[in-house]
């Protein structure tokens, strides 16, 4: 199996290339829909960020105001990092499991789309590591025209995020998204096509079909075996 790490930075255009994948029959596994439902009212996830962080942060439901919890973890650092540790086993588990299920269902090539894919040290587990890149300033205007933010809340976000810069240096692949959606989309056919290269003898083996060869190899030469025992 082959799990192609993807990530970006907040308005770096990560969710349209996600979709794209998406769109061309690769599987996505989306941390961000994880991060969601193990936030759910009744989680393990639930219960431990309203035990830290108070009711207040609670809609009347009963579910949690990720709007409300955002304001707070990102103007501030130390909240936000205690965020993350609260949550990491939760969304690493959840991603292990969407993983697991695909895995089962027999696809070779799948992608993990995980905006904190270095933070969480989840790069480790993909190969190759796809960044979608923007430059600073034009990052800084999607957002602020995307989410109808002022300039400073729109820095504090970026800037509670790794740069885009040093992500960069740690990709394999890089897709340049300052330009245009055509040229976004040029950019892709190329990743596309990197990506659904036939897999290699240990990506093979890691996949459910060469599990199964294996499997069905150990049984053959122990049954030759036995028979020349």
């Amino acid at each position: 199996m082959r799990i192609v790490g993807l990530t970006g930075g907040i308005a770096s255009g990560k969710s349209t290339v996600s979709n794209l994948f998406k769109a061309h029959g690769i599987p996505v596994v989306d941390a961000d829909i994880v991060a969601r439902n193990v936030l759910k009212k009744g989680t393990g996830g639930w219960k431990k960020v309203v035990a830290t962080f108070g009711e207040d942060i609670l809609l009347d439901n009963g579910e949690v105001d990720r709007a409300k919890l955002g304001q707070i973890v990102f103007s501030d650092p130390e909240k936000r990092q205690l965020l993350n540790r609260l949550l990491a086993p939760f969304i690493s588990r959840g991603i292990l499991m969407e993983v697991l299920k695909l895995w089962i269902k027999g696809c070779s090539i799948i992608v993990l789309d995980v905006p904190l894919l270095f933070e969480a040290k989840m790069d480790k587990w993909t190969k190759p590591i796809v960044v979608v890149w923007v430059d600073p300033k034009t990052q800084l205007q999607r957002l602020m025209i995307r989410d109808e933010s002022m300039e400073e809340e729109a820095k504090n976000r970026i800037n509670a995020q790794m740069s885009l810069d040093l992500k960069r240096s740690k990709a394999d692949i890089v897709i340049d998204n300052t330009s245009s959606l055509e040229a976004l989309h040029e950019q892709f056919q190329k990743v596309l096509t990197q990506i659904t290269k036939p897999l290699t003898w240990t990506e093979f083996m890691l996949a459910r079909n060469g599990a199964l060869l294996a499997l069905f190899s150990t049984f053959v030469s122990v049954a030759i075996f036995k028979k020349s025992a």
